[in-house]
C-alpha cells in the first residue's frame, strides 16, 4: 500500500482589530475581608461602598460585573479573588496602584477566552453566568473547559446518554423531565443519581448544577449483567448516542463482544469506569469488563486541582510530608524522599485507580461534587477518594456533548477526537512507572467540541497539536483544513486523515509509524457534509 505525505504551506496575513470592547479580568484582594459593593444603575454597576480610594478610582469606568468568584483562585485566594468586566482594561492597573494595598494581582483574559457561556448554576466559580444553584465548588468543570465547550452547545433532547448505573431520582429537579427508565435498578447509596447528574443534570435552571451535556435526554436502566448486554442494547435500540457503565466485572465472553460490536456499528458508544482496584494489588496487569471490551471508551482517574507541587503540600499525624490532587498525577497521593520537600515525589500506589493497556483517557474524580449526599445532607460533599464510577460520565456527558453539536459525526471518529484533544502527561515524573497504562492523557472536554465544530464549520483550521502517540487507530475526515504540530505519531500508531481543504505538517511533527503502523493523508475536495452544525447560538457563525 503506497502512503501520501501531503505539505501544504501557507502564509496567514493578521490585521489586528481596531474595534474597541469591554476588558475581561482577573483580581485578587490581599485576602478574603475585602468586598467591593455595588448597585445596579441601568446596564452598569456604581461603587456603594466608603472607600474614597475605589470611589474615585471605580467612578471613571464602566463596570458591568465586578463579583468574587474561585476561578483562576489559589488555595490561599479562594475568597479573595474576583471576576471584573469593565469598558478599558486600565481599570486594572488603577485598582492595583491606587487603591492603597487592597488588590495584589490581576491578570487580563485574552480575547480568544472570552468565547464561554455558563448557566444560571455554575457554583462558585460562575464568572459571566452567575449562580442561582448550590454554592458549589465545579472547578474540575473550569479545568475540562466546559465553560468553552457550552460556548458551541449544551446539549440536544434528541441526544440521550444512557445511565446503566442503579435507580435514578427522577423526583429530582434535575432530572425529572428529562429521564426516562426503562428497567428499575437497586438504588445504591445514590451511584445511579449522582452519575446521571454529572453526565446531563440539567443546567441554566436555577437549581443544583449542571450536568456536562445538561441540555441531553437520559435513558436509566439496570446495571451489572455481565452475561448479556441485552439491556444495554435496548438502550441502543431506542437511540442512545452513548451509554455510561461505571461498573465492573471479570466475566467476558466473545458473544457479548459481538454485542459491543454490534451496539457501535448502530451508532452507540459504550463508555466504562476502568476499575478501582489500586495499583500495589493490580500492576497494569487485570483487565475488567466492560470497560477491556474493544469498541469501549475505558476510563480511569486523574488529578487536576493543583497546577503545581507546592500548592498543596500536607502533613500526616506521623509527621511526614505528602502531595494531594496534582494536576496531572494518576495517584491522588505522593510521597517525598527522605520526606524532603525538595525532592522528587513519589506516587503511592494504593491511590492509584485501575491502569492497564485497554485504558483509553483519564478524568476526574477527587474533588467532584457528590450530588446525592449533597442534597441529602444540605451542605457540599465533595469525592475525597481516587474512582473510576465519576470519573466516566465527564466522558459520556462530553460525548453527547459532540453528537449534540453535529449529530452526524461518524462514531468511528469520536475516540480519535477525544484522544486528539487530551492532555499529554508523560513528562510528569511521577506518572512514568505507569506509561503506557494510563492511555492519553487528560480528556478535555472544551478542546473536543470545538474540533468538532471547527471541522464541519469550515471557517478556520482544525489543530491537532502537543500529543505523541505510539499506538492506536486514529480517524478523522475534516471540512476544513489540518494543521498538526508538535505532534508525534510514531510505532503502532496508525492516523487515516482526510480533509476538504488540505493538511499542513507544522513544525517539530514527526510521522513514524512502524510495520504494524500507518500514515495516510488524503485532500478530497468532494467531501459533502451530511448535515449542519446545531449550535447553541447560531450567531457564533459570524465570530
Amino acid at each position: 500500500m503506497k502512503h501520501y505525505l501531503i505539505v501544504i504551506f501557507c502564509l496567514i496575513i493578521s490585521i489586528p482589530s481596531i474595534a474597541q470592547s469591554d476588558s475581561w479580568f482577573y483580581l485578587t484582594a490581599r485576602d478574603s475581608t475585602v468586598e467591593v459593593p455595588f448597585v445596579k444603575e441601568g446596564n452598569y454597576l456604581k461603587y456603594s461602598g466608603n472607600n474614597s480610594r475605589l470611589k474615585s478610582v471605580l467612578k471613571n469606568y464602566k463596570i458591568s460585573e465586578f463579583k468574587k468568584t474561585y476561578r483562576k483562585a489559589k488555595k490561599e485566594d479562594l475568597n479573595a479573588t474576583f471576576f471584573v468586566i469593565a469598558d478599558n482594561s486600565f481599570l486594572l492597573e488603577d485598582l492595583l496602584q491606587t487603591s492603597g494595598g487592597l488588590f495584589k494581582r490581576g491578570e487580563i483574559i485574552p480575547d480568544e477566552q472570552k468565547k464561554i457561556f455558563e448557566p444560571n448554576d455554575y457554583g462558585l466559580t460562575s464568572t459571566i453566568g452567575g449562580n442561582e444553584g448550590f454554592a458549589v465548588n465545579l472547578d474540575y468543570l473550569d479545568f475540562l473547559g466546559l465553560p468553552e465547550a457550552w460556548y458551541y452547545t449544551t446539549g440536544d433532547s434528541k441526544t440521550v446518554i444512557g445511565i446503566s448505573d442503579g435507580a435514578i431520582d427522577t423526583t429530582n429537579i434535575d432530572l425529572k423531565d428529562k429521564t426516562t427508565i426503562f428497567h428499575k435498578s437497586p438504588d445504591v447509596d445514590g451511584h445511579g443519581t449522582s452519575v446521571a447528574a454529572i453526565a446531563a443534570a440539567q443546567g441554566d435552571n436555577g437549581y443544583g448544577i449542571p450536568g456536562v451535556c445538561y441540555d441531553c435526554a437520559i435513558y436509566g436502566t439496570t446495571y451489572g449483567r455481565f452475561r448479556t448486554f441485552e439491556i444495554l442494547q435496548e438502550l441502543s435500540k431506542a437511540g442512545a448516542k452513548v451509554i455510561n457503565c461505571s461498573w465492573v466485572g471479570s466475566y467476558n465472553t466473545p458473544e457479548v463482544q459481538d454485542e459491543v460490536n454490534e451496539m457501535f456499528a448502530r451508532g452507540t458508544i459504550l463508555v466504562a469506569a476502568a476499575g478501582n482496584r489500586g495499583w500495589e494489588r493490580n500492576k497494569g496487569e487485570m483487565s475488567y469488563f466492560p470497560a477491556s471490551y474493544d469498541n469501549v471508551i475505558s476510563v480511569s482517574s486523574v488529578n487536576y486541582k493543583y497546577e503545581n507541587i507546592e500548592d498543596n503540600i500536607l502533613k500526616s499525624d506521623n509527621e511526614k510530608f505528602y502531595i494531594e490532587n496534582i494536576r496531572g498525577y494518576v495517584g491522588r497521593t505522593g510521597g517525598f524522599k527522605n520526606n524532603d520537600i525538595t525532592q522528587a515525589v513519589s506516587t503511592y500506589p494504593v491511590s492509584v485507580t485501575t491502569l492497564n493497556k485497554d485504558v483509553d483517557i483519564l478524568a476526574p474524580s477527587n474533588g467532584q461534587l457528590r450530588f446525592t449526599h449533597s442534597i441529602k445532607e444540605g451542605k457540599p460533599v465533595y469525592i475525597t477518594i481516587e474512582a473510576t464510577s465519576p470519573a466516566a460520565p465527564l466522558v459520556s456527558g462530553t460525548i453527547g456533548l459532540m453528537f449534540s453539536l453535529y449529530p452526524c459525526l461518524p462514531v468511528t471518529e469520536v475516540e480519535s477526537i477525544l484522544k486528539m484533544t487530551s492532555t499529554n502527561i508523560d513528562h510528569i515524573e511521577a506518572n512514568k512507572p505507569f506509561a503506557g497504562k494510563y492511555g492519553a492523557g487528560m480528556l478535555h472536554t472544551g478542546r473536543a467540541v470545538k474540533m468538532v465544530f471547527d471541522m464541519f464549520a469550515e471557517k478556520g483550521p482544525v489543530t491537532i497539536e502537543n500529543q505523541s502517540f505510539n499506538r492506536w487507530d486514529f480517524k478523522l475526515t475534516s471540512h476544513a483544513e489540518v494543521i498538526l504540530q508538535n505532534q508525534t505519531f510514531k510505532d503502532d500508531a496508525s492516523l487515516n486523515l482526510t480533509s476538504k481543504k488540505g493538511i499542513t505538517i507544522g513544525k517539530n511533527t514527526v510521522l513514524k509509524p512502524n510495520v504494524k503502523g500507518k500514515i495516510h493523508l488524503k485532500i478530497d475536495p468532494t467531501l459533502q457534509k451530511e448535515c449542519e452544525l446545531q449550535l447553541r447560538n447560531p450567531s457564533i457563525m459570524k465570530d
